[in-house]
C-alpha cells in the first residue's frame, strides 16, 4: 500500500465496511504499459544514439542539429535546425527530455523505429500508441505520413495502421497523438512495433518527431468504488483504528481479477491470499495516516498472473487523518490567587471542559485568580484538520496561600538596631539584605543606615506570599555654621548655617548682634571681631546636641590724613593712619610727583616719617595708594609740610 505519511497514530475508529465493485460496461480499460519509450533526459542537446534496449532503426544516427534524409537523432530540442523546421521540444515535459528526431527517407521501405516485444499473451487486445510532431513550417513540402505496423517475429503482418496526413499547424508545432488496437492470434506471444515512411522525403519533406511511444493490454471495463452501488472514488478515515474494507467484482466469463493496492515505492502489488475467482476480498485498513491507493485488475484465467496481459480499474484513493497526539498539561499545582495555565497538544480545534463549569475553545486557555474550586480533573478534545480527535486529561491541585505577616511599622536612632518579626510561613526570604543579620530567618536584627522599606517572602512549601514593613531610622543632629566670614565695621552679613537630622530645632550664640538667634539664616553684624555657635538638638532624644562655628572679622574704618609735619617738634611727625594697623596683609605706596616710589609697607606696623632712603622727601604733595587686601583699595594725596 502507497503511504505518504509515516506518523504512527493513536486513536481507534470504529470499523466501516466499505465495498468496491467492478463491472463491465461498453467503454475498455487499459493494463499497465508493457512498453513505455521516452528516450530519456539529459542536459547535453543530443543524447547519442537510439539504445538498444529502446529498439532500432535503419536510419542513420546522427549528432546534428539538423540531420540528412535517412538520418536521425535523439534530442530534446530542433531549435538549432534553422527556419526549416518549428523549434520543438519533446512531448514528455520533463527537464531536458529527448525525442527521437527523424529525417524522413526518400524509400518508402525503410523504418525509422523498430521493438520487438516478447512475453505477450494470445488471443489478448493491445494498444499501440504513440505522440507524433509536424516539423516543417511549410505547407508547400510533404507533410508526415506515417505507417505503425504489428508483425510476427517471421515478418507476417497481424495489423498496420497509417495515420494519414499529419498536418502542419498555423503558428507553431503542435503534438499530436495516434493509437490503434489489435488483438494476438493464438499461439503468438511475440510481436515487432514497426513505423515505417509512407510519405516520400527529400527535399525536405516528411520531416518529424515522435516520442512517448506506448503499449499496453486493452480489455473489458472494470469500475471500482467505494460502496456497493456508489460511484465514490475517494474516502477518508482516522489513523489508529482498523477499518473494514470489502472489494467485490463480477468476472466476465473466462477472467479471474487480483485484488491490488499501491506499495511505498509506488509499485502495485497484490494482496496476499486473496482468490483470482473469488467475488470479493475483505481487508483492514492501513494504521498509519497516509494516502492509499487501490484497484483491480482483470485477465483471462489462464494469463491473470502476467503484468502483459491484464488491464485495471481506475484507482480508489483512501486518506486516513493523522489523528492530533493526545496531551494535555498544567502548571500544577498552583497557588490560589494566581494564575492556572493550561495547554493541549496541537490541532485544528480544541474542547476543553472542567470543574467549576470551565469551558473552553483555545489550545492554551488562562484561568486567573484562580480558588480551590478550580482543583480537580479537565478534559480536552482535540480535533485535527482531518476531522479525527483524541481526548486527554490533567489533574489540577490548588494550594492555600500562607498568610505573611512582617510586624509592625518601628523607628530607631541613627546607629542602633531593632529586630524584625515575621511570622505565617515555614520558610522566610528578607530583601533587600542590606543592614540585616540574616535575611532567611523569620526574625533578623535590623541594622539601616536610613529609612528601608524591607519585603518579607513567607512561604508554606508551595505557596507563598509577601509582607511589608518599614524601619525608620531617625537621623542624629548635624550643624554646620557656614564658612568664615569678613565685614567692614558697619556692615553685616547673612550666616549660612544649615541643620541635619530627624526632628531637630536649632538656635545661636551670642545672639548679640543677630537679626534672630532660632533661624538658620540670621544678619550678623557686630562691632568687633566675633565667634557665633550654631547648636542643633534632636527633638526626640536621638544622638547629643551638635554644634559648630563661624566666625565673623570685623575690618576698622581706616581714616588717611592729609597732612602731616615731620619737622621734629614732637607734633604730627609722621603719617599716622588710623585702624591702618588692623589690615596686616595690606599694602600701602606713597609716590611723589613723578611717579616715583618714595615709601612702601606691608602691614603700616611703622608709619612714615616723610624720609626716603634716609633723606627728607622736599616739601610738597605725595600720591598714595593703601590696597587693603579685602577688595577695597584707597588712594589719594597727602602734604607734607616741615
Amino acid at each position: 500500500m502507497k503511504k505518504t505519511h509515516t506518523k504512527r497514530l493513536v486513536i481507534t475508529v470504529i470499523g466501516l465496511l466499505l465495498t468496491l465493485n467492478f463491472y463491465r460496461a461498453a467503454a475498455q480499460s487499459l493494463g499497465d504499459p508493457v512498453v513505455s519509450i521516452t528516450f530519456g533526459s539529459g542536459t547535453a542537446t543530443h543524447s547519442g544514439a537510439l539504445p538498444t534496449d529502446s529498439g532500432s532503426t535503419s536510419y542513420t544516427y546522427s549528432n546534428a542539429d539538423f540531420p540528412s534524409d535517412g538520418s536521425y537523432t535523439i534530442e530534446n530540442t530542433t531549435a538549432g535546425a534553422g527556419n526549416v523546421w518549428w523549434s520543438a521540444t519533446d512531448h514528455t515535459g520533463n527537464a531536458g527530455g529527448y525525442m527521437m528526431v527523424v529525417n524522413a527517407s526518400v524509400s518508402k521501405t525503410d523504418y525509422f523505429y523498430k521493438r520487438t516485444v516478447t512475453g505477450l499473451c494470445s488471443n489478448t487486445t493491445y494498444q499501440f500508441s504513440a505522440w507524433v510532431v509536424n516539423l516543417l513550417r511549410s505547407n508547400d513540402i510533404s507533410p508526415p505520413n506515417i505507417t505503425f505496423s504489428i508483425e510476427k517475429t517471421d515478418g507476417t503482418i497481424i495489423q498496420s495502421f497509417n495515420t494519414g496526413t499529419i498536418a502542419r499547424t498555423n503558428g507553431n508545432y503542435q503534438w499530436v497523438q495516434k493509437s490503434f488496437k489489435f488483438t494476438l492470434p493464438a499461439g503468438v506471444g511475440d510481436v515487432v512495433i514497426k513505423m515505417t515512411n509512407n510519405s516520400a522525403g527529400g527535399a525536405p519533406a516528411n520531416d518529424l518527431a515522435i516520442d512517448d511511444i506506448v503499449f499496453r493490454p486493452y480489455g473489458p471495463t472494470i469500475t471500482a468504488n467505494f460502496g456497493s452501488t456508489s460511484t465514490t472514488t475517494t474516502a477518508s478515515a482516522c489513523s489508529g483504528s482498523p477499518v473494514s474494507y470489502t472489494m467485490t467484482t463480477t468476472a466476465p466469463a473466462g477472467y479471474s481479477v487480483l485484488w491490488q493496492y499501491q506499495n511505498t515505492s509506488g509499485v502495485w502489488t497484490n494482496f496476499t491470499g486473496a482468490s483470482s475467482t473469488a467475488s470479493s476480498y475483505t481487508f483492514t485498513s492501513p494504521t498509519l495516516a497516509g494516502t492509499y491507493h487501490y484497484r483491480v485488475v482483470t485477465a483471462q484465467s489462464a494469463n491473470i498472473n502476467s503484468t502483459l496481459c491484464r488491464v485495471a480499474s481506475n484507482e480508489l484513493t483512501l486518506t486516513v487523518g493523522a489523528a492530533p497526539v493526545a496531551s494535555a498539561i498544567a502548571n500544577s499545582p498552583v497557588c490560589a490567587g494566581t494564575t492556572l495555565n493550561l495547554s493541549a497538544s496541537a490541532g485544528a480545534s480544541y474542547q476543553w471542559t472542567g470543574p467549576n463549569g470551565f469551558t473552553s475553545a483555545l489550545q492554551s486557555p488562562v484561568i486567573n485568580n484562580v480558588t480551590a474550586a478550580a482543583a480537580g480533573t479537565y478534559h480536552v478534545t482535540i480535533v485535527s484538520t482531518a476531522g479525527c480527535n483524541v481526548t486527554a486529561a490533567v489533574n489540577v491541585s490548588v494550594n492555600a496561600q500562607p498568610i505573611a505577616n512582617a510586624g509592625a511599622d518601628v523607628s530607631v536612632c541613627e546607629g542602633e538596631s531593632t529586630v524584625l518579626y515575621a511570622s505565617g510561613g515555614t520558610t522566610y526570604s528578607w530583601l533587600p539584605v542590606t543592614g540585616l543579620s540574616d535575611a532567611s530567618i523569620a526574625n533578623p536584627v535590623a541594622s539601616p543606615t536610613d529609612t528601608t522599606r524591607y519585603t518579607v517572602t513567607v512561604s508554606n512549601g508551595t505557596c507563598s506570599s509577601t509582607a511589608v514593613v518599614i524601619v525608620n531610622v531617625i537621623k542624629k543632629p548635624v550643624a554646620s555654621a557656614g564658612a568664615d566670614k569678613h565685614i567692614t565695621q558697619g556692615q553685616s552679613v547673612v550666616l549660612n548655617g544649615s541643620a541635619k537630622g530627624t526632628n531637630v530645632s536649632y538656635y545661636w550664640t551670642p545672639a548679640d548682634n543677630l537679626s534672630s538667634s532660632t533661624v538658620l539664616n540670621p544678619i550678623a553684624g557686630p562691632t568687633e571681631d566675633a565667634t557665633y555657635t550654631l547648636h542643633v538638638v534632636s527633638n526626640v532624644g536621638c544622638g547629643a546636641e551638635a554644634t559648630d562655628d563661624v566666625f565673623i572679622r570685623v575690618y576698622k574704618k581706616v581714616v588717611v590724613p592729609n597732612t602731616f609735619t615731620p619737622n621734629s617738634d614732637g607734633i604730627n611727625d609722621t603719617w599716622a593712619i588710623e585702624a591702618l594697623d588692623t589690615y596686616p596683609a595690606s599694602i600701602t605706596q606713597v609716590f611723589n610727583r613723578y611717579g616715583a616710589l618714595v615709601f612702601k609697607s606691608t602691614g603700616y606696623t611703622q608709619a612714615w616719617d616723610g624720609r626716603y632712603g634716609g633723606q627728607d622727601v622736599p616739601s610738597g604733595t605725595y600720591y598714595y595708594m593703601i590696597d587693603l587686601k579685602n577688595g577695597n583699595v584707597l588712594k589719594g594725596w597727602v602734604l607734607v609740610m616741615r
